[in-house]
């Protein structure tokens, strides 16, 4: 699963008409030694836009870290949120692969908005293990990095311009208005129940003329090379992705409706750039770079599918956990199935 890139600005001149035609990559060219291989091989290794702190923002509490329980993987307490992916190791390093995977078909750029040389303030929303802030952190030792997450899982030894706060991005921001210089998010898709009005608060508190970035995955695996079946597991995974967004009312098709762009446009953000980058799956294509990313993006699948699928297979489409492990094993072989030259938009 890759995303979709969207950077846009916040206006400090009178607005200009966004971006309409997304800018896509070319097709990725397979590796005739591997393009032929129809029995699989499992060893096979984002839009732009332009304080204090107190009611959505908690310090760790005994009920933060009171996690739920499921089916063997653990959750943020039902009390505190229903966001839908686990919290455990091994969702954690998925999710730091997945940085990787990202950077690799970002040219190996954190982010892709113009933001100058000397950011003064960033704030990363959904920080997940804090991976992107702490590396922006790192190119930029003069601005002041905040990741808010759900969960504290970040490491604790980072670096002096990294701050770590628990907040829930869907409730009130508590900065001053006009404060941040850069606002980036990333992976958030099924878990906002209203997008324009998580890029209303960005676009409050971004300073005039700051910059916006969100980069959200589409669940759909798609090819170039292989006709898949309307049965095939690749578009069995995503209409049933796409069925829990419509019971949950948090769409799982942020990177592909335009609802980056055009709820962008809506707040008021300016120069929207539209982006989507094909991210192979396995390790397919000719290109050495393309490849060793395909290869990452599996390993990252590897250890996220159940996670994926845990809570909203069985708590939201009502399916026996048997079940469930049973598709998961038939979508894995058919990810790792080089023949099948998959791909998905970032």
């Amino acid at each position: 699963m890759t995303d979709q890139t969207s950077p846009a600005r916040s206006p400090k001149t009178p607005p200009k008409s966004p971006s309409t035609e997304p800018r896509s990559s070319p097709d990725i060219e397979a590796d005739p030694s591997v393009a032929g291989d129809e029995q699989g091989n499992d060893d096979a290794d984002s839009a732009f836009g332009a304080g204090s702190r107190a009611s959505s923002t908690t310090s760790v509490s005994e009920s933060i870290l009171d996690y739920r329980k499921l089916h063997g993987r653990t959750y943020e307490n039902v009390k505190t949120t229903e966001y839908w992916a686990p919290n455990d190791e091994q969702q954690n390093e998925g999710l730091d692969i997945s940085h990787n995977v990202l950077l690799m078909n970002l040219e190996n750029k954190l982010f892709v908005a113009p933001i100058g040389d000397n950011p003064a303030r960033v704030l990363d929303v959904g920080t997940g293990t804090g991976i992107w802030a702490i590396d922006f952190a790192d190119q930029f030792p003069g601005a002041k990095v905040i990741g808010t997450d759900l969960s504290p899982i970040q490491p604790s030894w980072v670096p002096p311009n990294v701050e770590f706060i628990i907040d829930d991005c869907t409730q009130d921001w508590t900065w001053p208005a006009d404060h941040f210089d850069f606002v980036h998010l990333r992976g958030l898709y099924g878990s906002i129940p209203d997008w324009k009005d998580l890029y209303s608060k960005a676009f409050h508190h971004l300073v005039p003329g700051g910059w916006i970035q969100d980069l959200e995955m589409d669940v759909k695996i798609q090819s170039d090379h292989v006709a898949l079946p309307d049965d095939h597991p690749f578009n069995r995974w995503a209409e049933l992705f796409y069925e829990v967004g419509e019971k949950t009312g948090r769409s799982f098709t942020i990177a592909t409706d335009h609802l980056m762009r055009d709820n962008l446009a809506l707040v008021g953000f300016v120069d929207i750039v539209e982006r989507k980058v094909k991210c192979p799956i396995s390790g397919w294509p000719k290109d050495p770079t393309k490849k060793q990313a395909g290869i990452l993006l599996m390993m990252a699948m590897d250890e996220s599918l159940d996670g994926f699928t845990n809570y909203l297979f069985t708590q939201v489409l009502g399916w026996d956990k048997a079940d469930v492990i049973v598709f998961v094993a038939e979508y894995r072989r058919e990810m790792r199935k080089l023949s099948n030259c998959g791909w998905a938009y970032m």
